[in-house]
């Protein structure tokens, strides 16, 4: 059974678990993935930084978790 991506993982695990799920975090404007990896920053801290609003999160969690099914 897969484990369903969350706001509260880092961009390194999901990076790690789901290398696919890079292409989605760049079309959100998450194209700096290297600097959240080496800070730890949890998916809602990096996304709020780069200005995304719950909706967008919330969107874009669903299509990571679609893509890993």
């Amino acid at each position: 059974m897969k484990t369903s991506i969350t706001k509260d993982m880092t961009f390194g695990e999901l990076v790690q678990k789901y290398p696919v799920a890079a292409s989605i975090l760049a079309s959100y404007g998450l194209h700096c993935i290297g600097c959240h990896i080496g800070i730890y920053e949890t998916i809602e801290q990096g996304s709020r930084a780069h200005g995304l609003t719950d909706a967008q999160i919330n969107e874009m969690l669903e299509k990571l978790n679609n893509t890993i099914k």
